[in-house]
């Protein structure tokens, strides 16, 4: 499924923690894996909550435990759930991965019975707002 080495590790830690998801409602169990400026892969999973926003994305979750782990920058993004179509990630997951990464960094969406879709962020989210914007 995966091109590289590092494609195939990021596409292992999303599916290992996608597993772990918790969507009792949904039933849309989504797992997203980071490498990130510091050579480590961070994962995380969806969390949903009854009270519907105050779950958690699995990209969120991920960029969570990135900078929890020291990483700085998002270098590349692996996003897998179920079904054949691209899991892509939504747009507050698009906003939150612009904080963390650069207009180039690929994101691979992969329904994990389809074929991965790689696309830039800028392709995610063109014309996007990002720290650069406001003043130091």
């Amino acid at each position: 499924m995966a091109k590289t080495s590092t494609d195939q590790a990021l596409f292992e830690a999303a599916e290992a923690i996608r597993a772990k998801a918790y969507a009792p409602y949904s039933r849309f169990h989504v797992g997203a894996a980071i490498l990130a400026d510091d050579g480590k892969i961070y994962a995380g999973c969806n969390i949903e909550n009854a009270a519907y926003p105050q779950g958690n994305c699995a990209e969120a979750s991920a960029i969570s435990a990135m900078v929890a782990g020291g990483g700085k920058r998002i270098t590349r993004i692996y996003v897998t759930g179920p079904g054949a179509a691209p899991v892509t990630p939504c747009g507050g997951c698009r906003q939150r991965i612009r904080e963390f990464a650069d207009l180039d960094v690929e994101i691979i969406s992969h329904g994990v019975d389809g074929t991965p879709l790689v696309t830039t962020l800028a392709q995610l989210l063109p014309h996007s707002f990002g720290p650069e914007f406001l003043p130091k």
